[in-house]
């Protein structure tokens, strides 16, 4: 055989190995070559020797070639085939179908049209009904199959065409140039592009992008197109301005990605007493344009000025400035600027809600807190002077993280993202809470799928890392193996160093194999990389102490314990039963003694949904059976637990005397049918709302 025909076959092997995994848009260049059974690098080299191309965009020419055939030999929306071709963003097929052949893919469709039309005409009578109509009839005709096919695809394939519609009201508002001779004024422009923001982050028909995800793009070079890709939107609104004396100019436009035109722009100038007319004026348009819905209570909130006076506003402005540092610096210089605000309008909410922000954020990593009440004092004179901004009740909110009592921060956030759905800041917030401080594993996956529609674009790959493994811990809490596994092998992939992900991915692993000694050997593993993980040697204590392998569990727990005790730590308290046993078990009855209390006082102060759990843990220790069942059938009524409940409690040995009580298996099933029947609400709500 030839090399020749040996090449052409092997592109010949790849094409039929890309058209097998066509619709599966995370089928790469690392995918390919495991099925081709070859080296990344052996692959890159070989096709790039007889296309002349890169391997990906090698893939990316075999899935617009069967979107070309699909565009001429069916009648599917560009849409559908954008997802059977295996691109995930509608738009960013359609950029990369015109790159590719020159013309959109509509053009395609519309050709086909007119030559189905020519080959018509040949059979109508010119002067028929149907010959002068022909276009009012495929126009109705279209709509009828538009129509039909949306609510057939809606119905099959829901998520696809969602995504779709929420992509196109996304939006994301570039900083604006600062056109100024006196770069001094920079800080006035960014905050018109902050405050244009501001006001569109309030619709919530709208998916705004976070401006720390478009910081980055201030001084890009990269083009309108690039950017919306890299951004997941569809609209985007560049700006720029200058302060002349009492005199504002702005120049301002809105980008439809999919034209890369403007559908909007215009020039203003204003006296810079009426700046909030300015910024109000901009945000109608660009919600008008994109015709999002906006609400009267939207338009009553962005139609509200922060403050009559211009001096106290351009204080506030200049505090931002200092503030967006994110340094101790910064927020030390943006205090007596928000002060000064204060002082020239004593009713200014957002400057007294700006205070306490910046007082938390210098306390936030200090053991004891020095400015508590501070926070607190300004966070009830924001609410005070604007009870439904969403500032003031951020900043009443973190008084309370602050002070350690998360139960009332809670209402505080989510009212505050009534009034800003868009607020990516609340929304990790409430994830960080309902992960943590008061579990519920609904909340957390539900706020953390919303985190990444509005911030996880632009991050760079180590931040992306961590953001993947939180959403993967989320799915996997909630019972989602696939979805966890697909993003944890995101987390690594993005940062191969992530401290935390292969941890949780053997986890995942056992949720799906349940196999306990490979689990507990790939932890070992694991923990010799580094000796010093106190998560992962409680862990491998723990699987020991489930195999009733107790002199291993104890050389585990023993270390565990040590390093805690020496830097007084009071971590894993609902672990300290199990500790306690271990201990039993090697003879050491005073030491065992002193966990079991520490247990039983963490079950009395214990808030969380997993008290009644922790207490049947307790009572059966105890040998009171009767009051562990009891127990059991209260946590059996709770929602948003844990998968780890459903795959750890019945391995746990302590459990085995309830084992002969009829009850127990009862209880035991009815705790797993709760798990998938709330699992299955949760996936439905999740649909419902576009996160899923």
């Amino acid at each position: 055989m030839s090399s020749n025909s040996f090449q052409g076959k092997f592109i010949e092997q790849a094409e039929a190995v890309i058209l097998e995994n066509l619709s599966n848009e995370q089928f790469g260049v690392s995918e390919l070559a495991e099925q081709l059974n070859m080296s990344r690098s052996n692959l890159l080299r070989k096709i790039k020797k007889q296309t002349d191309g890169s391997a990906s965009q090698f893939i990316r020419q075999i899935r617009l070639q069967k979107g070309m055939e699909l565009l001429e030999q069916t009648e599917l929306m560009v849409s559908e085939i954008s997802y059977q071709v295996g691109f995930g963003n509608n738009s960013y097929f359609i950029k990369c179908f015109r790159e590719h052949y020159g013309y959109p893919p509509g053009e395609v469709r519309r050709k086909a049209i007119e030559n189905k039309e020519v080959s018509e005409d040949n059979y109508i009578p010119q002067n028929s009904f149907f010959k002068q109509n022909r276009w009012q009839l495929v126009g109705v005709t279209s709509a009828i199959i538009i129509v039909v096919a949306f609510l057939f695809y809606y119905k099959n394939f829901n998520n696809s065409n969602e995504e779709n519609t929420n992509l196109q009201k996304s939006i994301a508002v570039l900083p604006f140039k600062n056109l100024s001779s006196d770069s001094t004024n920079l800080y006035f422009v960014n905050g018109l592009m902050e405050s244009s923001l501001n006001n569109l982050q309030k619709i919530e028909d709208l998916r705004v992008i976070s401006r720390t995800s478009v910081e980055k793009y201030r001084n890009s070079d990269k083009t309108i197109s690039e950017i919306a890709d890299e951004l997941n939107v569809n609209y985007v609104v560049e700006g720029s301005g200058q302060r002349v004396g009492d005199q504002v100019l702005l120049n301002i436009q809105l980008i439809e990605v999919s034209t890369d035109t403007p559908i909007w722009a215009e020039q203003y100038n204003y006296k810079v007493v009426n700046v909030f007319s300015l910024q109000n004026a901009v945000a109608k348009k660009i919600a008008d344009a994109i015709q999002a819905k906006v609400t009267p209570a939207e338009l009553e909130r962005i139609e509200k000025k922060p403050t009559e006076n211009v001096l106290a506003y351009d204080y506030y402005l200049k505090g931002m400035e200092q503030y967006k540092t994110e340094t101790i610096e910064g927020l030390e210089e943006a205090i007596p600027l928000f002060e000064k605000a204060i002082k020239n309008d004593p009713e200014f909410a957002l400057a007294y809600s700006q205070l306490a922000f910046s007082y938390f954020y210098l306390d936030l990593n200090k053991t004891e807190k020095q400015y508590t009440e501070v926070i607190n004092n300004y966070a009830d004179k924001a609410l005070l002077y604007d009870s439904k901004s969403a500032e003031s009740l951020i900043a009443k909110a973190l008084y309370y993280i602050n002070n350690k009592e998360y139960q009332f921060a809670i209402p505080h956030l989510e009212k505050a993202l009534e009034y800003n759905p868009n607020s990516s800041s609340v929304v990790k917030m409430l994830s960080e809470l309902y992960a943590n401080a008061i579990p519920n594993t609904e909340k957390y996956l539900k706020y953390a799928l919303k985190g990444i529609q509005l911030d996880i674009a632009a991050n760079d790959s180590v931040n992306k890392s961590y953001i993947y493994l939180n959403l993967s811990n989320a799915f996997i809490q909630n019972g989602f193996t696939d979805e966890a596994m697909k993003y944890i092998n995101l987390a690594i992939d993005y940062n191969p160093k992530n401290y935390h992900a292969p941890f949780l991915k053997i986890f995942i692993q056992y949720a799906d194999h349940q196999n306990i000694d490979k689990t507990t050997t790939q932890l070992v593993n694991e923990w010799k990389k580094d000796t010093t993980r106190l998560d992962i040697m409680q862990e491998v204590g723990k699987f020991y102490y489930f195999q009733e392998k107790y002199d291993s569990a104890y050389y585990y727990y023993k270390k565990f314990v040590k390093i805690k005790e020496e830097n007084g730590l009071d971590i894993y308290p609902q672990e300290n039963l199990k500790i306690g046993i271990v201990y039993d078990k090697m003879g050491l009855d005073e030491q065992a003694a002193k966990f079991y209390n520490a247990f039983t006082n963490y079950c009395k102060i214990d808030q969380s949904i997993y008290q009644p759990a922790s207490l049947a843990s307790m009572y059966v220790h105890e040998e009171k059976y009767e009051l562990a069942l009891a127990q059991l059938k209260i946590f059996a009524s709770k929602n948003n637990y844990q998968y780890w409940i459903l795959l750890f409690s019945e391995k746990d040995p302590l459990m085995k005397p309830l084992k002969k009580y009829p009850e127990y298996e009862e209880v035991m099933n009815k705790i797993k049918k709760r798990f998938w029947e709330n699992q299955i609400q949760l996936k439905q709500s999740l649909e419902d709302k576009d996160l899923l």
